[in-house]
């Protein structure tokens, strides 16, 4: 883990194109500014961890149907 300290509106760069910036600090936090490309998903972590849970829900969704097709196209076929 990089451990870095910025000031009021200095930044530091990730890669060629994601900027994060200090806009503001206080007692009850620090406000940050990131600036990404389009392609780039920038979430705060509660979110991205809905959004993991979520997709993970999904996929084992999708293979719960596929068996449940299965089972059904054995009970059409075999009469």
């Amino acid at each position: 883990m990089l451990v870095v300290t910025r000031k009021r509106n200095e930044a530091i760069v990730i890669g060629d194109g994601i900027e994060v910036k200090v806009l503001r600090h206080g007692r009850d936090g620090v406000r940050l500014g990131i600036t990404a490309p389009p392609q780039i998903a920038v979430h705060r972590q509660e979110v991205y961890d809905t959004i993991r849970a979520a997709n993970t829900s999904a996929v084992g969704g999708a293979a719960n149907v596929h068996l449940l097709v299965e089972r059904l196209r054995g009970r059409v076929e075999k009469p």
